[in-house]
């Protein structure tokens, strides 16, 4: 591909959020040095996540963590060098720009500059395993770092001074498009030729202070219809224009074009510092000062921690080679590894992608990676970097670790660490009505605080014995609270508790936002509210655990953010990384269900007490029983557990997916080699401790012929060699198809039958048969059905849907005698009874698209139901890649495509192409096609002013982003159906007569 395209490609931006971000655009800010904000930010909004948006600003990526329950499973951050780029969506004009008329006809003339010099051609990756993303507390700071108050916008006498770079090109290409076919003009080329390619860069150390620069700076974007480049930018294009609403050019000021030089210059200047071996950084740490300015005026941050300014200038950072560091929880380590990202993305133009866990919510430890399969999975992707690229960096980040030199030796890096921590924590015991101190001194662990001192009624004892009015009272509404408790029910429980014991003084504090949180709950749940919530949220209380929607969750968290919503009754996964501080947490028993803390856990909830920036102290306070006291005192006493490789104990997700993968992807094809990958894993540098009877030799083997019994690998001696270590292995077609699927491998040979057995009498009256063949296996297991709900479900199904429990090998007769309590002689499969009774709320929610109602017709969370929606959409997505890969199964390839579909987006089969389009969920879908929208043309064409007359709550950017991303959509149809036509009408090579002359020309 030509120079031209791959520019395109390296372009990196930013998605405008709904709240102020560093992301938003570049805009003019006093010069100062960096200082963390009094107010909390949201750190989690710096991502690079997997849905981007192509554009062509070049500034700091977007890392959205996606959220886990485990606490013990990493981020993971990427920086590659290669073809492919990750794009964020940009800003859209300001209302006031889209308004004027005079801005509407004009076309800007004006080509940008690039910012940073060409990618290194070495095809380099940087890796950061992050270990708490929620880390970046940017507006954390003790004492000394204040926040900058009042940070102003320089006014500019160009009304379009705020527009973003991004947006102006992207109208001027637009306009433009027909000149810009060619490759990249002689002044980029002369911009990147400027510049030595290198890999291992030495970055100098940092000058503290630098002035400020006001500036910005864009790229311009080439184009071209060319076939082979349009395949390729066709995947990004739909999201550069979503968000951008205006199709004219509006007038690109002179002053604007001045600043942006300035910015490309410095940019250029910062390239070449880290270039170079000079001591002097540059402006912030061999980052633009518009970076520095962008901290300052959206988070709020003046200055580093003394430990970040260490690390940042580490010897081992600057020659870009592995690292590990961990501080304790709110220390800010995050925002050493966005320094770093940025580093990449604009100086040495390398991409960004951050792998984040993938369950409920972000960890923050490194030494997840000896958590379970999640473990496993990370050892075998940081295992395969090693193995593959000796030119990768790796950067790892915990809040805690323990045998980190295990780590070290498998990571081959070096280890930083700091006990720094902006906020001090106290740590409490409460033991009746006392409250102990934890004092590693004292003899016992603990010394004599104080105690309580709240007038209980007699009713009140009975329904609060431990004492938690008492103690939330003493901090809310002024202050936050966390309560963390044993079970969701639990939590639901105590909520309701505390409100009935609360003064009705509780309803006035910010009523109004709170009725906003109530009504806001209501229209994403279609009307419904939860009861409990209903009760707590006016006393500013609220549950939060995995039963609610990832919509509730999100805005519950939103209003504890900002102080609407005070105290949080919750479940442990809300400490492993969701970024909710608050004053004091209270843990309200040393109990996980019913397994005891470990030491681990307890560190990840006491570490959410202390908020950097509003409180000068944390408080955490465990409430033990007299019986439990011993184990408490071990418990905060005793060091943290080490973490071991799980990759042999999960074998099927471990050993056997990575040799499977290591054969399938020609990284490892014959046992010599295999063997020498093992060595270096994880598994391999603690195979001392782990292997008590067999060698890794003998497991490697052992693994090995399993694949090979089960049709998943097939073994080649190579000829002249007896030596069994000489032996190659290749892929089976079964093999190729789970791998392509990520078929776990306890189930291929099962879905493989299924399918199988599915062919012969495949019922296509329904949806039914389709959905259990794509319902996960894993979650079969963990299912206990309600029987007589069960039974009930299952005779309101037709006669042809009855044949499919049939089919499978469940029965009306035993659903009945399970419902009545009747003993049964005949032997049923138990996985195949569950999966089918997920298979019927799956279909049900289908049918009804309402969460609320299946919810409550099964009896189950609306959580978990909407986990089993997303879990069954993903793995029908699986199946169809196995099914891609085996011709015998062609036949189910359109329906998975059309089920995959419907499980993803779970309404009305009129409402799917709308949702297709960016901004539009299922209730805004479901106005727009009440209001006549009923296609993506009609969107397309739609006018954004009627829009907002027409639908309720649509704000002006809303209803451009949506007119505007129908019409990518659109363009998109348009320009793959042509290229369908060109491919029809394209003659053959192989066409006869062509083969002929050109045999004769030979």
């Amino acid at each position: 591909m030509d120079e031209g395209g791959s520019r395109i490609r390296r372009r990196v931006s930013v998605r405008k959020r709904n709240r102020p971000s560093l992301e938003s655009v570049f805009a003019a800010s006093p010069a100062t040095e960096l200082k963390h904000s009094d107010e909390e930010k949201d750190d989690d909004e710096m991502v690079a996540g997997s849905r981007r948006r192509k554009t062509v600003d070049v500034q700091p990526v977007e890392v959205q963590p996606h959220h886990l329950s485990d606490s013990r499973y990493p981020d993971l951050l990427w920086i590659i060098d290669s073809e492919e780029d990750m794009f964020a969506q940009v800003d859209d004009l300001e209302q006031k720009y889209l308004q004027l008329p005079e801005h509407r006809n004009h076309a800007t003339d004006h080509a940008n500059e690039d910012l940073c010099s060409e990618s290194d051609k070495h095809n380099t990756l940087n890796v950061t395993v992050v270990g708490d993303c929620t880390e970046l507390n940017i507006g954390d700071h003790t004492k000394n770092q204040s926040r900058h108050e009042d940070v102003s916008i320089e006014p500019e006498a160009d009304i379009l001074y705020d527009v973003p770079s991004s947006q102006v090109l992207f109208f001027e290409n637009l306009h433009n498009s027909s000149s810009d076919l060619g490759g990249p003009s002689t002044e980029e080329k002369d911009w990147n030729s400027s510049f030595p390619k290198t890999v291992n860069e030495e970055l100098p150390v940092n000058s503290r202070e630098q002035p400020q620069q006001t500036v910005e700076s864009s790229s311009k974007i080439r184009t071209s219809s060319d076939a082979n480049r349009g395949k390729s930018l066709k995947d990004h294009l739909k999201s550069t224009m979503t968000g951008n609403a205006k199709a004219q050019t509006p007038i690109f000021s002179r002053t604007k074009q001045l600043k942006e030089t300035l910015l490309s210059e410095e940019i250029n200047v910062a390239k070449k510092t880290i270039e170079s071996s000079s001591d002097d950084l540059g402006p912030f740490y061999s980052l633009p000062s518009k970076v520095r300015d962008l901290y300052v005026q959206f988070k709020g941050i003046e200055k580093l921690y003394e430990w970040q300014h260490t690390c940042l200038t580490l010897k081992s950072v600057q020659e870009r080679k592995n690292l590990i560091y961990s501080l304790p929880t709110s220390g800010g380590k995050t925002l050493v590894a966005e320094i770093l990202m940025l580093q990449e993305l604009l100086c040495r133009r390398r991409d960004v992608l951050m792998i984040l866990p993938y369950v409920a919510i972000v960890q923050e430890k490194l030494h997840m990676i000896g958590e379970g399969t999640r473990g496993a999975i990370l050892e075998m992707t940081l295992a395969k970097i090693l193995y593959t690229s000796k030119t990768t960096q790796i950067i790892g980040m915990s809040a805690t670790l323990n045998n980190v030199e295990d780590l070290q030796k498998f990571l081959q890096a070096e280890y930083y660490t700091s006990q720094f921590r902006p906020v001090e924590l106290k740590e409490y015991l409460k033991i009746n009505d006392t409250i102990y101190e934890v004092n590693s001194r004292a003899e016992n662990g603990m010394t004599f605080s104080r105690l309580l001192n709240y007038k209980y009624s007699d009713t009140l004892k009975k329904m609060d014995p431990d004492h938690l009015v008492a103690l939330v009272t003493e901090v809310i509404p002024s202050y936050s609270c966390l309560v963390f408790c044993p079970t969701k029910k639990n939590c639901e429980n105590i909520a309701e508790m505390i409100c009935k014991s609360l003064s009705k003084e509780y309803l006035k504090h910010k009523e109004k936002e709170k009725q906003e949180v109530i009504q806001n709950l209501k229209n994403v749940s279609g009307g419904n509210l939860c009861r409990v919530l209903r009760h707590t949220i006016p006393f500013g209380v609220a549950y939060h655990h995995s039963g609610l929607t990832s919509d509730e969750r999100k805005l519950l968290e939103e209003a504890y953010s900002t102080g609407v919503l005070c105290l949080f009754t919750c479940t442990s996964t809300l400490a492993a990384g969701v970024n909710l501080p608050a004053r004091r947490v209270i843990l309200r028993a040393p109990y996980v269900a019913k397994e005891f803390l470990k030491r681990n856990q307890y560190k990840q909830m006491i570490g959410r007490a202390g908020r950097a920036g509003i409180d000068s102290v944390g408080e955490s306070i465990l409430i033990l029983q007299e019986k439990d006291k011993q184990q408490v005192l071990q418990l905060i006493s005793k060091p943290l557990e080490n973490c071991y490789s799980h990759l042999v104990q999960e074998f099927t997700k471990g050993i056997q997916t990575l040799f499977l993968s290591l054969i399938g992807l020609k990284i490892a094809t014959n046992l010599d080699d295999i063997y020498r990958f093992m060595s270096g894993t994880f598994f391999g540098v603690q195979q001392k401790v782990l292997l008590k009877e067999k060698s890794l030799w003998e497991i490697t083997m052992e693994s090995l012929r399993y694949l090979t019994e089960k049709g998943l690998l097939q073994k080649d001696t190579m000829c002249g060699s007896k030596e069994e270590f000489q032996n190659n292995f290749h892929i089976t077609k079964l093999g190729r198809a789970s791998f392509k699927g990520t078929i776990d491998l306890a189930y291929c040979d099962i879905l493989y039958r299924d399918l199988k057995k599915g062919l012969e009498g495949l019922m296509l009256e329904s949806l039914l048969h389709l959905i259990y063949l794509t319902t996960p296996y894993d979650m079969a297991s963990q299912c206990d059905p309600d029987w007589m709900i069960y039974f009930r479900q299952f005779n309101q199904l037709s006669p042809a849907e009855q044949n499919v429990a049939a089919l499978v090998g469940v029965s009306e007769n035993f659903i009945g005698k399970k419902a009545s309590g009747q003993a049964i002689r005949k032997k049923v499969d138990k996985n195949i009874v569950n999966r089918l009774y997920l298979s019927f709320i799956l279909y049900t929610l289908l049918k009804e698209t309402n969460i609320w109602s299946v919810s409550e017709k099964f009896n189950m969370p609306r959580g978990y139901i909407q986990s089993l929606l997303s879990a069954a959409a993903a793995f029908s997505s699986c199946v169809l890649h196995f099914c891609e890969e085996l011709e015998e199964f062609w036949v189910y390839r359109a329906l998975l495509g059309e089920l995959t579909k419907k499980l993803t987006y779970c309404v009305k089969a009129e409402l799917i192409p709308l949702m297709e389009v960016t901004g539009v969920l299922e209730g805004r879908a479901r106005q727009l096609y009440n209001a006549g929208y009923k296609s993506l043309t009609h969107l397309a064409n739609a006018n954004p002013e009627v829009l907002i007359r027409t639908i309720d709550h649509l704000s002006r950017r809303q209803a451009k982003q949506i007119v505007s991303s129908a019409k990518m959509l659109l363009h998109e149809k348009a320009e793959a159906l042509q290229e369908e036509v060109e491919e029809l009408l394209r003659l053959p090579s192989d066409f006869p007569g062509l083969v002929a002359s050109s045999t004769e020309k030979a």
